[in-house]
């Protein structure tokens, strides 16, 4: 693989420019001590290039006020993504990728870059699939080994859960972060990280996601103006308005980041708010922390305090533990809960007079003491005990239960959620990413993270469907009750209440409804109810009362598909009776800008033969986005396109078993009449449509003058991944509208319509296909992407590790002996040098400049044998070798200057 010019952020440019003329690379400033590798404060841990962005102006903010080193580390160098600028994709296009990516959070003065070389396959909304396709041990295995060398007190992340839109990778990367703050401490968690490559366990002091959830106004004050949606969340702000040192604000540096990301299309990303008060926070939800913080701290360094900076006058002492745990998060009225106090003393000073003292609820008590005897040695950690009771009238809902620490050293306070909850509960059955989501959280001690999913099913407009009502008895004998659903207007169900008996404790059981959208006329899709949801309640009776939960159903759109008319012809024209069913509105919003008829609107139709699924598109539209080259016909969703979607029994959880066809209606290809092109993304078998979908045609025709366009296609269901259940077929048509000459997309526009759609099968339309027999045949396996760019290809990569010792993709990192470059120097048409291992494997060598690659060559090494070579330069004047040296799984960076 030969790679050109690849350049590098001026800091990090100007630190290697400065290594020594070693083999070896000195460490960076800051390098810990008995690792060689640089020291972190904070730690990002995201699934693709871009993913950082909205947390610049923090990281900024804090490396520029308060000395804060922070890191970022990169599942992905997302090669699945789109390109706006260029054909590159697969592996060029992350290499390109990463570089914008170093370039973007330099502008926030970050210089740790740690990608993970995992395949960025397509945008899914499953962290299942996700966590299936990256692998879960080894990936996690990586990160908890940039976490034990970088050694970072705040691991930062995203939303780990699958509120709609939510990237799977996203969640995925935030579940992975969530598992690594706690395995990065724990020494049985990949154990030969320490007993073979020496590293030791660290214990990161705070995990944050991004975002939070609740209200707030915009302005100076938005980090003290927030409200909490959970009462029980602990949200802090940074506001964007402050100013940097060079007059700028803040926002506006993250704006210019933002715009590196020239391959997704955001170099025309608008401009920050001048005016301060339009100017927002930066939110973060605290997630755990092992160290003391004061909720009611909102400045820029509240999260900082106690763990990278000093704590607030009168705190306890910088890397000063306390934390609780408790024995259970659900707790009945009535019932008592163990909490333990965690405290442990930092590593260079003892803690005198150490006591601790809980902060409960209204009417809860607590037994037990939490004076320690003694001091708490440096380092070491003591515990104290208390049993806490709920009284019989507590609420149903999260509380906080607190805990103060005083000592001669100072003082610090912490905080604990649990969940009360009736004797019986009875909830809404989760969706199967919903369901794997809760599992996830409750074996990984984040149970409260459940309530950031709205429990939501959906059923056919005019249908019905099974609503199973999950109930779990938390008290402490057997139970008998009833449940009943409440069910907005124009929705009926089997019955109004139904009974349940003998429910042991701790057991779970279930009663299930039929529910009929009975009112057909109801609005579908986000159109429907309060964004789409129409809210239903669940009441739960037991013997100790009643408890209420909540819930919505979504309608999605349903037609019956019948025969194509006689004489039917892929022509691009809907003739008289060849789609004898119902036109369907193809104009309600899902993404992006409101529209108006005339600027983006469609309309379609459907019918099937015995051999395809047969759909017209008719799209109004004012302006022609970009014209893709034929070369480029990928990624549908940067310019004008329609995107069909088959998912031919309706009942897919992602969309590896769906069929998913992107269209652009024309091409910029003049010498054959700027013909239509398709393929197929993100589903069953992506990729090129005579690959992926032989038989498939289409044909377009574009009105000129330009208002619009019509797209007729033909779909072998052959080429579909199943056999389609003519009872229940999964389908969705879906408009793309660009008006811009820069592969960026204003609006989307579809029949089922909820935000994130496209990658959620259980909001795709319902359709019927009386008469259709389908074909007697078995599921297609779904076929992913398996190239990502490797670190040890990108010259970026192996000159930052050549500085701060983390090996190229996280992997174990080799002894400094094991290669070795000598005699390096230039000579006519490239740099010569003498390469010799410790053992066998392959070294990647790169001519640098101090700023970009001149030239490279791959060599395959033996035990002990040198090799002489020449690194080919066509242009520039290197001034040092990078060498990647890969061998057995583990590998090194390494640089040496030139002679």
């Amino acid at each position: 693989m030969r790679l050109k010019a690849f350049l590098l952020p001026t800091a990090l440019a100007l630190a290697l420019a400065g290594t020594p003329a070693t083999a070896l690379a000195a460490p960076a400033d800051g390098a810990h001590a008995g690792t060689g590798t640089v020291d972190l404060d904070v730690l990002f841990v995201s699934a693709h290039p871009d993913d950082e962005a909205g947390s610049l102006a923090t990281l900024g903010q804090w490396k520029e006020n308060y000395g804060v080193r922070a890191g970022v580390v990169t599942i992905t160098r997302g090669e699945g993504g789109g390109n706006a600028v260029g054909l590159e994709e697969g592996p060029p296009l992350g290499i390109i990728r990463e570089r914008e990516e170093r370039t973007a959070i330099g502008h926030a003065g970050v210089e740790n870059l740690y990608n993970l070389d995992r395949v960025d396959f397509w945008y899914t909304a499953s962290a299942p699939l996700s966590e299936r396709i990256w692998g879960h041990d080894d990936t996690l295995a990586k990160i908890v080994r940039v976490i034990r060398q970088t050694r970072p007190e705040i691991i930062m992340t995203m939303n780990p859960s699958p509120t709609p839109g939510n990237h799977g990778n996203h969640q995925q990367a935030a579940r992975f972060a969530a598992e690594a703050f706690h395995a990065a401490a724990d020494p049985t968690a990949f154990p030969e990280q320490l007993t073979r490559e020496g590293l030791k366990p660290f214990r990161p002091a705070t995990f944050l996601r991004t975002g939070g959830t609740g209200t707030s106004s915009a302005g100076p004050a938005c980090a003290s103006s927030f409200t909490p949606t959970v009462p029980t969340d602990q949200v802090f702000g940074v506001w964007e308005g402050t100013r940097s040192a060079n007059g700028r604000t803040w926002a506006e540096i993250e704006v210019d980041a933002r715009r590196e990301y020239v391959t997704q299309g955001w170099a025309g990303t608008a401009a920050a708010p001048t005016d301060p008060a339009a100017i927002r926070c930066d939110f973060y939800t605290l997630v755990d922390s092992r160290v003391p913080y004061d909720p009611a701290d909102t400045s820029p360094a509240a999260i900082l305090r106690g763990s990278v900076l000093p704590p607030a006058p009168g705190g306890l002492p910088r890397g000063t533990e306390l934390y609780l745990t408790t024995d259970r998060f659900d707790l009945t009225p009535g019932q008592t809960v163990t909490v333990t106090a965690h405290v442990r003393a930092p590593r260079d000073r003892a803690l005198s007079r150490p006591a601790v003292s809980l902060r409960l609820p209204s009417g809860w008590t607590a037994t037990g003491s939490g004076a320690f005897k003694g001091a708490i040695a440096a380092g070491k950690e003591r515990t104290a005990t208390f049993t806490v009771t709920v009284p019989a009238t507590a609420a149903n809902q999260q509380h906080l239960i607190g805990a103060t620490l005083t000592t001669g050293q100072g003082a610090g306070r912490t905080d604990r959620a649990v969940r009360v909850v009736a004797d019986v509960r009875g909830t809404l059955e989760p969706l199967p990413e919903v369901g794997v989501f809760r599992d996830w959280a409750r074996d990984n001690g984040y149970p409260q993270l459940d309530t950031l999913i709205k429990p939501v099913l959906t059923l056919g407009s005019g249908g019905s469907r099974s609503v199973r009502v999950d109930l779990r008895n938390h008290g402490d004998a057997t139970e008998s009750g009833t449940v009943t659903l409440g069910l907005p207007a124009g929705f009926t169900a089997d019955a109004a209440t139904k009974s349940y008996a003998n429910l042991a404790p701790g057991a779970a059981g279930s009663v299930t409804f039929t529910v009929t959208n009975s009112d057909a006329t109801l609005p579908t899709a986000n159109e429907g109810g309060s964004d789409g949801d129409y809210g239903i309640t669940i009441t739960t009776t037991s013997s100790s009362g009643t408890t209420v939960e909540s819930g919505a159903l979504e309608i999605v759109p349903t037609s019956e598909v019948p025969h194509a008319g006689p004489g039917h012809a892929v022509d691009g024209v809907a003739s008289p009776g060849e789609y004898p069913g119902e036109e369907l509105d193809l104009s309600r919003i899902w993404e992006g800008q409101a529209t108006t008829p005339q600027d983006a609107s469609a309309t379609g139709r459907v019918a099937w033969t015995e051999d395809a699924l047969k759909v017209f598109v008719r799209v109004t539209d004012d302006v022609l986005g970009t014209k893709v080259v034929p070369q480029d016909c990928k990624r549908q969703r940067r310019t004008d396109s329609v995107e069909i979607i088959v998912d031919p029994k309706g009942n897919s959880t992602d969309t590896s078993t769906v069929f998913k066809a992107g269209i652009f209606p024309v091409t910029d290809d003049p010498a054959n009449g700027d013909p239509p092109c398709w393929q197929r993304d993100a589903d069953n078998r992506q990729g090129p449509a005579d690959v992926t979908a032989p038989g498939m045609t289409v044909v377009s025709k574009v009105s000129s003058p330009y208002t619009g366009y019509t797209i007729e296609a033909s779909i072998p269901f052959s080429v579909l991944p199943d056999a389609v259940d003519p009872r229940r077929m999964g389908f969705n048509v879906l408009i793309y509208d660009s008006d811009t000459q820069d592969l960026t997309s204003q609006s989307r526009l579809g029949w089922s319509t909820f935000t994130g759609v496209r990658a959620d099968p259980y909001r795709y339309g319902l359709v019927t296909l009386p008469g259709y027999t389908p074909a007697d045949r078995e599921p297609s396996a779904p076929v992913f992407p398996d190239t990502a760019a490797r670190s040890v290809h990108s010259p970026q990569t192996i000159a930052q590790s050549a500085v701060d010792g983390v090996a190229p993709a996280a992997v174990p990192r080799l002894p400094e002996r094991a290669l070795r470059l000598t005699g390096q120097t230039r000579v006519a048409g490239g740099v010569k040098v003498t390469v010799r291992a410790d053992r066998s494997g392959t070294v990647h060598l790169y001519a640098w400049d101090g700023e970009r690659a001149v030239g490279d060559r791959s060599v395959d090494l033996r035990s002990g044998r040198p090799v002489t070579v020449v690194v080919p330069v066509a242009d520039g004047r290197p001034t040092s070798l990078l060498a990647a040296f890969e061998a057995g799984g583990s590998a090194l960076a390494t640089q040496a200057r030139l002679r």
